[in-house]
């Protein structure tokens, strides 16, 4: 029961399968705090603030040591690094004068951490709280292993930044939900850990409501990292990273409008939001094709012919005008674009149907502001195109070949 996770099999279980891409919720940590305080989990008493005079009102509050924590969706923030001053995303401050310095330097930057796109994420909150007296930090997580197919119970004595550094310090516990941690863990956990009888209790308690949140909440991963033991010998967690089930999103909708996206992650979620599949990449070409295979067959030749995609945008199979606007909308405001490739095979989706979106969605904006290629093929697809070329609008070009089509917008856009 006890046996160690080969370090490969382990880093499966703690993400999971990549056999499918999923977009899981996670959430911001003092949305986490105000979760585990719901279960009686202990946590600092934090204040989110959006601005340095907010920042140096709460440390004022406080009146003692404080720290100061950016609100992004990725880890490592404490090793990160500001587009400001070069500093981390997790900072140490002694005055309200010294808060307000510090938050000038946070809020509207970008933090890089290893978990952040290379240009990093905007900070545009940040999380305030009396700074703790820690003796010790430990890691603590309760996640899915796949391949038994039951929950597992994870914890470190190297907590903190440590955990990264020394994942073989892992003790791994598999339980089943109905049960919970029972006697036989918690005991093991004490002799592995030197638990005195008063801590184990404490510690008994932090594991079982654990299990309780993440049973409750369709939870896939809650992770407390650190939790630590203060100078007085308490347990506090400090910070919480939580991942949810999206297909629990119908019993867990409270959890859910939590939800909050980075700036780069929003058009992928409005996307999603009309089942829509967005993936952004680095170029100035954007694309929109119905299906994953046909998406890759167009990057790779517009690749082949110089070009670089911005994106693929994948409308399926069940594309309507509504979704076909959106498509549009999403690219427009990608100011990295130069020209738009549409390649849509039809099948299901009829072309006419397509044809008329894209009529629908130029005439909307008086015209597309930079080149539109269409190249439409299956069904209805000379009706769809018949209708682009009587359209008469600006920067709307069709082309039924698929290799001069992806060389033309390769053209138009270098």
């Amino acid at each position: 029961m006890f046996t160690k996770l080969p370090l490969p099999r382990l880093f499966r279980v703690l993400r999971g399968s990549f056999k499918q891409q999923v977009r899981g919720l996670g959430l911001l940590e003092y949305h986490s705090h105000k979760l585990l305080k719901d279960f009686h989990i202990p946590v600092p008493n934090g204040i989110t603030i959006r601005s340095p005079q907010e920042a140096k009102e709460a440390v004022s509050t406080i009146n003692a040591p404080s720290v100061i924590k950016a609100q992004i969706l990725a880890g490592g923030r404490g090793k990160g690094q500001y587009s400001s001053d070069g500093k981390g995303g997790v900072r140490i401050v002694k005055s309200p004068g010294d808060a307000f310095e510090s938050a000038s330097n946070m809020l509207g930057y970008h933090l890089k951490t290893k978990q952040t796109p290379p240009d990093g994420l905007l900070v545009e909150k940040l999380y305030i709280y009396k700074a703790v007296d820690i003796a010790h930090e430990f890691y603590v997580a309760i996640t899915f292993d796949r391949d038994r197919n039951m929950p597992v119970l994870l914890i470190s004595d190297a907590g903190g930044v440590n955990i990264e550094s020394n994942p073989d310090k892992l003790e791994r516990f598999w339980f089943h939900l109905d049960a919970g941690i029972t006697n036989e863990i918690t005991a093991y956990i004490q002799a592995q850990f030197g638990f005195s009888d008063s801590e184990i209790k404490a510690i008994s308690h932090i594991l079982n409501q654990m299990v309780k949140l993440f049973h409750e909440k369709d939870a896939t991963l809650l992770e407390l990292n650190p939790l630590v033991r203060t100078a007085r010998g308490d347990f506090m967690c400090l910070d919480a990273k939580f991942d949810f089930d999206n297909s629990a999103r119908f019993r867990q909708t409270e959890i859910f409008s939590l939800e909050e996206q980075s700036s780069e992650e929003k058009d992928e979620y409005e996307a999603s939001k009309l089942g829509l599949s967005y993936v952004r990449l680095d170029g100035n070409i954007g694309n929109i094709v119905n299906g994953a295979g046909l998406a890759m067959a167009t990057n790779d030749l517009v690749s082949l012919f110089g070009g670089k995609c911005a994106n693929f945008l994948d409308v399926g199979g069940g594309a309507t005008k509504e979704t076909l606007s959106k498509a549009f909308d999403i690219l427009d405001k990608d100011s990295r674009i130069k020209g738009i490739l549409v390649n849509i095979y039809g099948g299901i989706v009829r072309c006419d149907m397509i044809a008329e979106s894209i009529v629908a969605a130029a005439s909307k904006k008086q015209g597309f502001r930079v080149p539109v290629i269409v190249r439409l093929q299956g069904t209805n697809c000379n009706k769809g195109l018949e209708l682009i070329k009587q359209s008469n609008l600006e920067n709307l070009i069709v082309e039924a070949d698929f290799d001069a089509a992806a060389q033309r917008i390769v053209n138009l856009t270098s």
